[in-house]
């Protein structure tokens, strides 16, 4: 077991005061986790907390970051969009603190894996994208700003729905709780014709195939096989806009509906499929 030494780090983004933590391990290979959402650098449940402890403990340096206005990190809260500097400067920082570094890979789940997609910009050795976030923002006057950004959340996709609805038809029980009246017939019906409807790929998902075409550095996209967002994901990974990213891209999914691979079957095939590309 390698002997890990946990340090934290203030770096500057812009003028703010930034922080981060490293788990050091003293190999020549990291793994930088950026943080999905609005999410603190020990991620959800602790998390990305035990991420790190996991990886250095295999003898590789990790380190995560609270970007500006999440957590203890002083300026305004961007969103992923404008994260592109945050995910430089942490870069910059890992190298500078381990110059032992000789590769560098990237995490990220969910719109983390979408910034990671769009602003890797030439900085790491490899890219993992678990569960990318494709969604445009539906702007909604009557919602709150949330972090700067004055968005309402997407509706479900219809590759979400469609994959909820064949869940429930090869579920017996659904057969009957329609025959006692148990489903609301009407919904039903509303909810079929929005599986059924074609949609439009984002504009958002169009800029990532664009990105991953361009991409310099071997990207493993990784997916919840169940989850909604991973489902849509892969709805428009068949788009036009994924025809040369299609070449370049390893893509691969378990079995799981858990958007962050909770329990004990899904981590382990994270940690397993992370721990692969981080020996390779």
């Amino acid at each position: 077991m390698t002997r890990v030494n946990r340090r934290h780090h203030y770096f500057d983004i812009g003028g703010d005061q930034c922080i981060a933590t490293v788990d050091d391990a003293g190999g020549t290979t990291g793994l930088l986790i950026v943080s999905g959402g609005n999410e603190i650098r020990s991620g959800a449940h602790g998390g990305q907390a035990a991420m790190a402890q996991y990886f250095a403990a295999l003898g590789y340096p990790v380190l995560r970051y609270d970007r500006r206005g999440i957590g203890d990190s002083e300026g305004d809260n961007g969103g992923f969009e404008n994260s592109a500097n945050d995910i430089a400067a942490a870069a910059a920082l890992f190298r500078a603190s381990n110059p032992a570094l000789t590769r560098l890979i990237a995490f990220g789940n969910c719109d983390a894996a979408s910034a990671l997609c769009l602003f890797h910009a030439g900085q790491f050795d490899a890219l993992i994208l678990a569960n990318p976030w494709i969604f445009d923002p539906v702007v909604d006057p009557a919602v709150e700003p949330v972090s700067g950004a004055n968005e309402a959340p997407a509706t479900p996709s219809a590759a979400a729905i469609r994959a909820r609805y064949w869940a429930r038809i090869k579920n017996p029980r659904s057969i009957i709780d329609l025959l006692t009246g148990k489903i609301d017939l009407a919904k039903l019906l509303h909810g079929l014709t929005k599986a059924a409807a074609k949609e439009d790929i984002p504009l958002l998902a169009k800029r990532m195939g664009g990105a991953l075409a361009k991409a310099a550095m071997p990207v493993h996209i990784i997916l919840a096989a169940r989850d909604g967002t991973a489902l849509a994901f892969k709805a428009a990974w068949n788009d036009a806009a994924f025809d040369t990213a299609r070449g370049r891209v390893t893509l691969s999914s378990a079995d799981s509906a858990s958007h962050s691979f909770a329990g004990d079957d899904a981590q382990s095939w994270l940690f397993a499929k992370i721990a692969a590309i981080l020996s390779a």
